[in-house]
């Protein structure tokens, strides 16, 4: 018969280590349309999450963010006149390490600064802004269709289409601070590391507006790809021009501030106690 009482005491720990967070704050895009600028057009993002205290140093944390990322044309590149703006998602699971035993008890501190990492995926789809000069009329083109760099054609094989979903390492640091057992705040700023180059359509090396007028993306594949007479002064490039750097991946950064309330009290309020009178 003690089984009830040790499954009810499991499950108020569970309850009582549990949390769930909402997040607001902000994405940046680090790659080859911003020289590599931290904090480079800042755009709003938000997310969701849930973490598990296992102790007063260590958590695991589950949790997805929706925002997006946009570059282009900073002063040393601006000739190529590329740019491109892309809604990024993720979900990951980390650990976090607490600097300072933390908690809500005479032998904790109520604030501390922390170090976290982990792995998730993200996805992407950038896009460019097109107008088409004998209707006036501006859209947003998907730009992985159109295979900008030669992607999947016989003259490029090494070139193949990028995945719009990808593997990432979320890592960064912040600050927490609990006002009571139940309700906390947390300020951080994380980056993200890709494993593509293609986050911005941007890689590698012109391959010319002959070869990509062949290909399904036709004339505006050629006009997406290579913008640089749209500028005063500019010229088409030819093919094996520089177009980009594939020496490093496109890198992403989300900060943001979340508030964070006890699953024991949510679950308190869904679920109030009642006496039975008798």
């Amino acid at each position: 018969m003690a089984v009830v009482p040790l499954w009810g005491g499991a499950q108020q720990r569970f309850l009582e280590h549990s949390e769930l967070s909402l997040e607001i704050g902000a994405m940046s895009y680090i790659g080859d349309l911003n020289n590599q600028k931290l904090f480079s057009k800042l755009n709003l993002a938000y997310g969701a999450g849930y973490r598990y205290c296992f102790d007063d140093r260590w958590s695991l944390k589950v949790s997805g963010a929706y925002g997006h990322v946009e570059g282009g044309n900073p002063d040393a590149i601006a000739m190529r006149n590329l740019s491109f703006k892309s809604y990024v998602w993720e979900a990951s699971a980390r650990a976090e390490f607490n600097f300072l035993p933390y908690g809500f008890t005479d032998v904790q501190w109520r604030f501390t600064p922390y170090l976290y990492a982990g792995v998730g995926l993200m996805g992407f789809n950038p896009k460019a802004k097109y107008t088409d000069t004998e209707t006036g009329t501006t859209e947003w083109v998907e730009l992985r269709p159109l295979c900008t760099e030669g992607q999947g054609t016989a003259q490029y094989e090494d070139r193949t289409p990028y995945s719009l979903v990808q593997v990432m390492i979320p890592f960064g640091m912040g600050v927490k601070f609990s006002f009571n057992k139940y309700l906390q705040i947390y300020a951080e700023y994380g980056v993200r590391a890709t494993f593509t180059d293609y986050l911005d359509d941007v890689s590698k090396t012109y391959v010319g507006g002959d070869l990509l007028r062949t290909t399904e993306g036709g004339e505006l594949a050629a006009r997406m790809a290579d913008r640089s007479a749209e500028v005063e002064g500019g010229k088409l490039n030819a093919a094996g021009i520089k177009r980009g750097d594939d020496s490093l991946d496109d890198w992403y950064t989300y900060m943001n501030v979340s508030v964070s309330i006890s699953l024991d009290l949510i679950m308190g309020w869904m679920f109030p106690k009642r006496c039975n009178i008798k």
